[in-house]
């Protein structure tokens, strides 16, 4: 099957940039040069794309066409710099619920994830740049089309953003089967994220310890964990379901 996101050679990628477009990935090949070449590598630095250097062996795999050493897979939405979607969720008013996914790269995955997030309310996804999987037109049609309403942040150091949205007075609930509380237990009133880490590796061991809880599912069963978009479902609506539970209690009272 065809796909559709990817072009490839340079005055292609030259022109998706000029028109504005976000790339998923640009693949390189390593010993490129020249002025146009140059050219390009300034236009996607000063655009912020993630770029990665590859032997030509990758892109021949990738198409028969001339790529001229260039290809890149195009995103299907348009990300939003986490920097400015959390100050203006608090001056709207609200109290932030973010997802943020770390190393989840299976794309169906990635779709379902982003379906029920939308679903649960919540306000704004956070993705890596690197080992996350590609927005691509199956991943926005298995999100039942929520990825194009719902935000989705990229960063190219997910650590460092997780700082920021700590100093930004976010309470970090990581989920794991390392963690010490099961997941009904915490208070989840306060501004939040929750991350939801890889079926393979889980969440991180760095941003494991700078969240402020760990909270795991428990598992009655002989298989050792559920599927992520499963669980993830389970600890939003959690949090929905305390979040409602408190507003119905303040207008009762």
């Amino acid at each position: 099957m065809k796909d559709n996101s990817l072009i490839y050679g340079i005055r292609a990628v030259m022109e998706a940039i000029e028109a504005g477009r976000e790339f998923e990935k640009v693949m390189i090949q390593k010993g490129l040069s020249g002025d146009l070449f140059r050219d390009l590598m300034g236009k996607l630095r000063a655009v912020g794309a993630p770029v990665q250097m590859v032997p030509p062996e990758t892109l021949h795999r990738l198409t028969n066409g001339n790529h001229q050493g260039v290809a890149a897979y195009v995103s299907a939405i348009i990300y939003q710099p986490i920097e400015q979607v959390v100050p203006m969720l608090f001056e709207q008013g609200k109290i932030p619920f973010l997802l943020i996914l770390d190393r989840i790269t299976d794309v169906r995955n990635f779709g379902a994830i982003a379906r029920s997030a939308e679903c649960a309310g919540v306000d704004a996804i956070l993705i890596p740049d690197n080992n996350s999987a590609r927005i691509t037109g199956d991943a926005v049609k298995t999100s039942a089309g929520a990825l194009h309403s719902l935000p989705v942040c990229r960063t190219t150091n997910l650590y460092q953003s997780v700082k920021f949205l700590k100093n930004s007075g976010i309470t970090i609930f990581a989920a794991t089967e390392k963690g010490n509380l099961l997941y009904d237990t915490p208070a989840y009133q306060q501004p939040l994220a929750l991350i939801m880490g890889s079926e393979e590796n889980g969440v991180s061991a760095e941003l494991l310890k700078i969240s402020d809880h760990l909270v795991r599912i428990p598992l009655m069963g002989k298989i050792g964990s559920l599927n992520v978009s499963v669980a993830g479902g389970v600890l939003m609506y959690e949090i929905v379901r305390q979040r409602n539970f408190t507003s119905e209690a303040l207008s009762e009272g």
